[in-house]
């Protein structure tokens, strides 16, 4: 299903709805049903499809989560290319750009063909990441940090022992984990993207100074520390990572947060990052840095209209 509807306001990165005193403020998302045992979208195994891309951080924590907990076999996934365009995030169909596949439900040419498939009314943004549900046709969720709690545990009576009880969000961490994520999400996560999309000074300013208030704030909180909880890995890692391995590539540069680099700045902060990346596997095969440096420097044309992409840093990220 493919749709001629002109939805450029609701793909094009410049076309982004800002307040009056030229701040970017995030859309919530539309979709926010749950997985779950007696409701309308039920726990099953190959029920379930993702589209994710590579480049886009909110994405970067579902596939992490749901390779974590072995999700492999039960949701299969579709990357999108990483070109952004007046279209939105295309599929290999339209742009086959090294990486990205097809959408094999529906062969759909763009991301924003599910949306319509799943309400021809449809009239929010384009968003990834999308859990689709195969039996109904519909969207059941284009909320990252639902979905993730949804792999946490929505599937666990498919899984062996060995992923069933990891638990990203533990019942007695819950109040913590909630707590760092509100501040890390509006200081670190979508402070960046409030600092780079500002189209005043004076709320850039304001944006970018959080940033790095909430930078060294987690740098204090991992002193002595391997995870922001101590010795065991949360969504809150998970949350955090997708940005700071963002950061030095794209973020520092593009998107003018650049009082300090992580890597010359911040030893704790790079220290775990590297060590998430370089010993857990799954968050390494899960960051591409082309996809996201592609991303972000050519899509973005109003920050930056020629399409550059810059070689460094190199490495994208050090080893240990």
């Amino acid at each position: 299903m493919s749709t001629q509807v002109n939805a450029s306001s609701q793909s094009e990165i410049h076309k982004l709805k800002y307040e009056p005193d030229g701040s970017f403020k995030r859309p919530e998302s539309s979709f926010r049903s749950m997985i779950e045992k007696g409701g309308k979208f039920e726990p099953d195994k190959d029920r379930y499809h993702l589209f994710v891309s590579y480049a886009c951080p909110w994405a970067h924590r579902t596939l992490i989560v749901r390779k974590l907990k072995g999700l492999d076999d039960i949701i299969p996934v579709s990357i999108v290319s990483p070109r952004l365009g007046p279209d939105g995030w295309p599929f290999a169909l339209v742009d086959e750009y090294p990486g990205a596949t097809v959408d094999p439900l529906y062969g759909s040419r763009h991301v924003k063909d599910l949306y319509f498939r799943a309400d021809l009314n449809y009239t929010g943004r384009f968003t990834v990441p999308i859990l689709w549900d195969k039996k109904t046709h519909t969207i059941v969720n284009n909320e990252s940090s639902e979905i993730i709690r949804i792999f946490n545990t929505a599937f666990n009576d498919f899984l062996p022992d060995n992923k069933k009880v990891l638990d990203f969000y533990p019942e007695d961490s819950r109040p913590k984990i909630d707590e760092l994520n509100e501040w890390i999400y509006s200081g670190i996560n979508n402070g960046v993207y409030r600092a780079g999309l500002a189209i005043t000074q004076e709320e850039y300013l304001k944006a970018v100074r959080e940033v790095f208030e909430s930078l060294d704030r987690v740098e204090k909180i991992l002193e002595g520390k391997e995870y922001l909880l101590g010795d065991k890995l949360t969504e809150a890692d998970i949350r955090l990572y997708v940005t700071i391995v963002r950061f030095d590539p794209v973020y520092h540069g593009h998107f003018k947060c650049n009082l300090r680099s992580i890597r010359d700045g911040y030893p704790k902060i790079d220290r775990w990052a590297r060590k998430l990346y370089w010993t857990n596997a799954v968050f390494k095969d899960t960051t591409d840095f082309d996809h996201i440096k592609t991303h972000y420097y050519w899509s973005h044309t109003i920050i930056n209209p020629n399409r550059i992409v810059p070689v460094g840093p190199e490495p994208d990220i050090r080893p240990l």
